[in-house]
């Protein structure tokens, strides 16, 4: 096990370089580091800077960094490192054992969705399952993020930021050209583009399946108020979707249009409420509860339509997460949150894309849970639930603001398939 190094002197200014390589200009990450360094009080020179010289070449950067002390470099590093810059020199990681169940010592390292390595015997080791918010912990010669509550006493965890690379995440922000939408651009786009853009989802779509690789959506009960139920019951229905990840309310609200034509009371069909609607939802509850679930109503011929049917019908694997606020539940719906949680995870396994629509809860806990590789879109009316997911750290999510109905019609469209209406 390596051993803590000397502390430094607290008063003392502290110098390091640190390194990144990537888009580092076109994705904003070099003007984000530069003020960071500055927000920590600290000062930056520009050691190396190589900048590409043709369309898709990656920069390289050296940055010196001085800090006026430990407290400030301490703050400095790990900004720069969830950015993605690593220091240039290091030693081995230190490590530390776990003394009780599902809790690391102290100063452990919490991991971010960046690809990841730990030096360990002068060896540098990728780390397996990255995700945000989980320990890093060694074991038979590997390294994986293993979640705080999952740990075991006896196991070997790092600790600080000693022996720690990251490779940041970069994508070029491409201009429109010719009218083609550049994937992965900073900025929520607007609806006045909403074709293109979902011509280059369908792209990335296509390409990741072809690749095998899961596409996985998010979706929340909006798809169900908005009518476009019949749109995403079609794409799963296709077989072109690996997995659905949402709550208790999307499916009743589904099962609800289906059974009486209505979703919290208020007919999709005229958009006005229904006599005694507001008793519907608890009676669409009520009415699978006795059937014995989902599928066994589907089995049975109760629930003949909808995004679930097509679920159960197309064998998607899904998952309804639920909260404080569920009624019923459905007995489908997971309510204890940790094997929700758990459930998530392994059917984001092998998630190339990821298409969040009109979630913002249920989008910003999958997003958690996948690494920075993984192409995440999030659709949303509203521009700051579409930034929302970017600011809790899943820089590789871009935004569409759109109604969410506009974009499953336009992606049923440009996927070409057919849709059933009831």
């Amino acid at each position: 096990m390596s051993k803590p190094s000397k502390p430094r002197k607290s008063k003392q200014p502290v110098v390091a370089t640190f390194q990144a390589k990537g888009h580092l200009i076109d994705s904003g990450l070099m003007s984000d580091a530069l003020e960071a360094v500055q927000a920590a009080g600290a000062t930056y020179r520009v050691v190396r800077l190589d900048i590409g010289t043709h369309r898709l070449d990656e920069s390289q950067l050296e940055l010196e960094v001085t800090a006026p002390d430990a407290a400030a470099f301490d703050r400095v590093r790990a900004d720069l490192m969830s950015l993605g810059l690593s220091e240039t020199e290091t030693q081995d990681a230190v490590l530390a054992v776990v003394d009780i169940d599902g809790t690391a010592p102290d100063g452990f390292y919490s991991s971010t969705n960046l690809a990841t390595e730990v030096r360990i015997d002068g060896e540098w080791l990728p780390v397996a399952g990255q995700r945000m918010d989980a320990t890093v912990v060694v074991e038979d010669g590997a390294c994986r993020c293993v979640k705080l509550r999952d740990l075991k006493r006896g196991q070997r965890v790092v600790l600080g930021y000693t022996g720690i690379r990251v490779t940041p995440h970069t994508s070029r922000k491409l201009q429109q050209e010719g009218g083609r939408f550049g994937f992965m651009q900073g900025a929520a786009s607007s609806e006045r583009q909403l074709a293109a853009q979902v011509a280059e989802v369908v792209r990335e779509w296509r390409r990741v399946r072809e690749e095998g690789r899961k596409v996985v959506l998010v979706a929340g009960p909006v798809v169900v108020h908005v009518g476009a139920a019949p749109l995403l019951a079609a794409i799963l229905r296709a077989g072109l979707v690996d997995g659905l990840l949402t709550g208790n309310a999307l499916a009743v609200h589904d099962i609800e249009a289906v059974l009486y034509g209505t979703s919290l009371g208020v007919e999709v069909a005229t958009g006005r409420a229904a006599v005694h609607g507001h008793m519907h939802h608890m009676r669409a509850i009520n009415t699978i509860r006795r059937a014995g679930g989902i599928e066994a109503a589907v089995a049975k011929g109760i629930l003949k339509s909808g995004v679930m049917h097509a679920c159960v019908q197309a064998r998607v694997p899904f998952c309804l997460a639920g909260s404080i606020r569920d009624d019923g539940p459905l007995p489908d719906t997971e309510m204890d949150l940790v094997r929700a949680q758990e459930a998530y995870a392994r059917i984001l396994e092998s998630a190339g894309l990821v298409v969040i629509l009109s979630s913002m809860l249920h989008g910003i806990g999958a997003g958690n849970m996948i690494p920075a590789e993984v192409r995440t879109v999030c659709v949303d009316i509203h521009p700051a639930v579409v930034a929302k997911l970017s600011d809790r750290g899943s820089a590789q999510s871009h935004g569409i603001v759109t109604d969410v109905g506009a974009f499953l019609g336009v992606l049923v469209q440009q996927l070409g398939v057919a849709v059933e209406r009831g």
